[in-house]
């Protein structure tokens, strides 16, 4: 996988703005069909540059790194074959959060305001969102995406996912130390020994914890999945009163 420069020429941006490829998942399965109905894909020319969760029939909610992206496509399983139930919106309105900075992504998060309303069914839910600061280290979470499966270009074009467990701030703080600060406002997940998480294309996906998203895919270290230099997510509950209020007046 390409590096991207912003951060110490360590840290491997899951979107295009340093000229490299998005980000999947590494070390995971194939998900069952529709079995997460508030998964989207975020497209430019029909190919899968991110993901993002429904969080209202017109919002969706995804990374701010994965700004530009045109098109949103909800209750798909595969994206290389037809399916029936896809509903595909164009994005009226994208709201960053006004302190995202490029080179230090400690405001990763951005919502989507879609052209029309999803129609609400078996395949297309929007998913409940963690507003709690509490997540225990050790809890047991999983994400998911259509990214990269095995850190080598390799996109299956079915959704994958993957369980992964969040470890506390100070061992990520501790293990990202020589290359970046992480905050309060982000959550680190990884799985010891193994070689497991989100990769490229899977950018703006979520950390599901207890059926709520508790984050939103940033980055990766410089191999996916590498426990090393472990997974950082955006932290949702950080963010609660900046979403309620873009929610509330749109």
């Amino acid at each position: 996988m390409a590096l991207c420069p912003v951060l110490c020429l360590s840290v491997l941006l899951l979107a295009s703005q340093c000229g490299t490829s998005r980000v999947g998942i590494v070390g995971g399965r194939e998900a069952a069909a529709h079995s997460r109905p508030y998964m989207a894909s975020l497209q430019e020319n029909g190919t899968n540059l991110c993901g993002g969760v429904l969080v209202r029939e017109d919002f969706v909610l995804t990374a701010a790194h994965c700004a530009g992206v045109q098109r949103v496509v909800l209750g798909a399983h595969s994206l290389v074959s037809k399916e029936e139930g896809r509903q595909v919106f164009a994005v009226r309105q994208s709201f960053l959060h006004p302190l995202y900075p490029k080179d230090s992504l400690h405001h990763d998060i951005m919502l989507l305001k879609l052209d029309g309303k999803a129609a609400l069914n078996e395949r297309v839910q929007a998913i409940p969102l963690k507003h709690s600061q509490l997540l225990a280290p050790g809890t047991v979470c999983s994400t998911a995406g259509w990214g990269d499966a095995y850190d080598n270009d390799t996109y299956p074009g079915v959704l994958q996912e993957v369980n992964t467990t969040v470890i506390s701030q100070s061992e990520c703080s501790g293990r990202w130390a020589a290359y970046y600060n992480v905050t309060d406002r982000q959550v680190c997940a990884a799985v010891e020994g193994e070689t497991r998480g989100f990769c490229s294309g899977d950018s703006g996906g979520p950390l599901i914890c207890n059926g709520r998203a508790v984050g939103v895919i940033s980055f990766s270290g410089p191999r996916c999945g590498d426990p090393r230099h472990p997974d950082i997510y955006t932290r949702v509950a950080s963010f609660r009163e900046w979403i309620i209020d873009i929610l509330s007046r749109n």
